[in-house]
């Protein structure tokens, strides 16, 4: 089923084929029948290129307003994450619904890391997790690779106010001048 999606309408209206194949991918990935409430349209938003801003409660679904896209868009999506935990169950997760995927942090030994940026440089993954100070280290591989879009995970610990900031944060405003598609 991962075919990239290289028909989805241009404009801004879904036609009932892209819903279709929308919905079929949710099923077949996801094993959801529906979207929760706002994901269609995100996703929507997201398969014609424009940039979005998602806000949802935890647990609300947002993180599949990205998983999905990345499964039919040629290319790879870059997900940054701060939390190796969560990047770890989340991979783990997309591997038992047969999405090629993987993570790239401090607490793996070498050679996986090593393998994980062979599997990035070969267009091998849909979804590739990063952390976000790990995510400038690899700024010459990602612009060897087609990458389909950016999400940035967690986006609350830009906050300098917060118990979670995290420095690494506040840079990647660059990712729009470097990668504007």
């Amino acid at each position: 089923m991962n075919e990239p999606l290289d028909s989805l309408s241009a404009n801004t209206k879904t036609t009932d084929q892209d819903e279709a194949l929308l919905l079929d991918t949710l099923k077949h990935y996801f094993g959801y029948e529906k979207f929760r409430n706002g994901q269609a349209e995100i996703i929507n938003s997201l398969l014609q290129g424009q940039d979005s801003l998602v806000l949802m409660p935890t647990g609300g679904g947002k993180s599949l307003c990205y998983q999905l896209p990345a499964v039919l868009l040629p290319g790879i999506t870059i997900v940054v994450s701060p939390l190796i935990a969560l990047m770890k169950d989340q991979v783990d997760a997309l591997r038992v619904n047969g999405i090629k995927t993987a993570f790239f942090n401090s607490s793996q030994p070498q050679e996986e890391q090593e393998q994980t940026l062979r599997d990035l440089k070969n267009n091998v993954l849909d979804l590739f997790y990063v952390a976000p100070e790990s995510l400038f280290l690899l700024e010459s591989t990602l612009l060897e690779i087609k990458i389909n879009l950016f999400a940035i995970d967690e986006a609350h610990c830009i906050s300098s106010w917060g118990h979670d900031f995290r420095p690494a944060y506040t840079k990647l405003g660059i990712l729009k001048t470097q990668f504007p598609k």
